[in-house]
């Protein structure tokens, strides 16, 4: 039940603020409607009991104070088609009522006329509707009947029937100025509500985006501290563990490269030592394996500075600084549109040449595709390798996994490449996944954000 209603519920905390005030609105609306209408009918029948209170006092002192003649004059200019008089020798109901309408209107007319015989009743429709099939007149509903016993010179004979119709409400007219206020309570208040909700929100959709480029390794990403004492809180909080992170990562990025700039020493000596031996057979393999230690060196020198690199970001045109990246390196490149990325063209052009090399590497070609959208732009690097193992594609990006199982930096590179690569494209708000092709090959997929 529970998952059926959560399908009528928009995503968006505005969205549910709105459907919030908008059913509290129409709620409240159609409660105070019916409250109004309720107190309406009420206000309508005890206005209708006092004016039947006042004719009926004032019928039978005229009539008991003239002469029997006059009562028709009296009788046809006291009718209407909502109230009718007659003079009968018969009431039209034989007991009185047990409603309290019925009660209070008797009391009242009997509190100004003492001594005289009165009955009040309250007639449903249906004994209404038989009446005025003997009069031929009256509107649809119930009636309100009084009936006076005449006291004419010590004569009791005669009757006073006063009939009262109650008038059909018009619901039509009533429901339009429901519908009319509810519009215009709507309109009025969601208005308002609108502008409130978009200020509310704007804090809590400003960290949702700053955490988003958080997750992709955006260590600059900060929020402004605004909104809300819960928002300002979250802010402040959000912005404490950014700073924190990235203080970390620079100081495990600084001691990366300090212990690759400090091997450099030992291993120049133990190379300049190597050199010195006799036997040509065990010097070219220290020498071959003091050159794969200074490779990794260097590459932890590179991979410390990667995402530290002190130039300023400039608006590049990616499909020409594509094309010359793909010919100083060996590769095809298809552009499929011109978009503008704000990027550091030397961090840049390191991390999408390592992803290129690592294509050329191992598939002895590339393919550099780009397709520029409104949003983003997608790279693609394919080549035609061996590919990877699905389980280890997402660990190719770790420091120092290396597609090829050897440890010869000639064959398998260092296993920096791809870690640079990335560390290089969150920095640049972007990010980088890789796909085995079919039926062989491998594609990297790399995305920027466009300006």
């Amino acid at each position: 039940m529970n998952r059926i209603f959560a399908k009528f519920i928009p995503d968006s905390l505005a969205a549910r603020f709105v459907l919030l005030l908008a059913g509290a609105l129409i709620a409240a609306n159609v409660v105070a409607f019916l409250v109004l209408a309720s107190e309406g009918r009420r206000f309508d029948r005890a206005a209708q009991d006092a004016r039947e209170v006042e004719r009926t006092v004032g019928l039978v002192t005229a009539l008991q104070s003239v002469e029997q003649p006059l009562w028709r004059t009296i009788i046809s200019s006291a009718s209407s088609r909502f109230s009718q008089a007659r003079i009968e020798n018969a009431p039209v109901v034989s007991q009185a009522g047990s409603e309290p309408r019925a009660l209070n209107v008797a009391n009242a007319i009997m509190a100004q006329l003492p001594g005289q015989t009165v009955l009040v009743a309250l007639l449903p429709p249906f004994a209404v509707n038989r009446l005025k099939e003997q009069t031929g007149r009256g509107p649809r509903g119930g009636a309100l009947v009084v009936s006076v016993l005449l006291d004419v010179a010590g004569r009791k004979d005669k009757w006073l029937n006063i009939v009262s119709y109650e008038a059909a409400r018009n619901t039509g007219i009533g429901f339009q100025i429901l519908l009319t206020t509810l519009a215009l309570s709507l309109v009025s208040v969601l208005g308002v509500g609108l502008i409130f909700v978009r200020q509310l929100v704007r804090p809590l959709s400003a960290l949702a985006n700053a955490a988003e480029a958080a997750g992709r390794g955006d260590r600059s990403a900060r929020v402004a501290v605004e909104g809300a004492k819960e928002f300002r809180n979250a802010s402040a909080a959000f912005n404490d563990m950014q700073a924190k992170i990235a203080g970390f990562d620079a100081e495990r990025m600084r001691t990366l490269g300090a212990v690759g700039h400090d091997l450099r020493t030992p291993i120049t000596g133990l190379r300049i030592r190597a050199e010195m031996l006799d036997d040509e057979e065990t010097r070219d393999a220290f020498v071959r394996t003091l050159d794969d230690m200074t490779i990794m060196a260097d590459g932890l020198v590179t991979f410390a500075k990667g995402t530290r690199d002190a130039e300023e970001p400039v608006v590049l045109n990616i499909s020409t600084f594509l094309e010359e990246l793909a010919q100083t390196r060996g590769a095809i490149f298809v552009s499929g549109g011109q978009a503008n990325v704000k990027a550091r063209p030397v961090a840049l052009r390191r991390a999408i040449g390592n992803v290129i090399d690592n294509a050329v590497r191992y598939g002895g070609s590339a393919l550099v595709t780009l397709e520029a959208k409104r949003s983003e732009v997608t790279i693609s690097v394919e080549d035609d390798g061996p590919g990877i193992a699905h389980e280890r594609l997402e660990a190719m990006f770790e420091p120092f996994v290396r597609g090829e199982d050897s440890r010869n930096a000639s064959t398998g590179g260092t296993g920096l490449g791809l870690s640079i690569a990335r560390s290089i494209l969150q920095a640049h708000g972007g990010a980088i996944t890789l796909e085995n092709k079919t039926p062989k090959g491998l594609r990297a997929m790399i995305t920027l954000p466009v300006v």
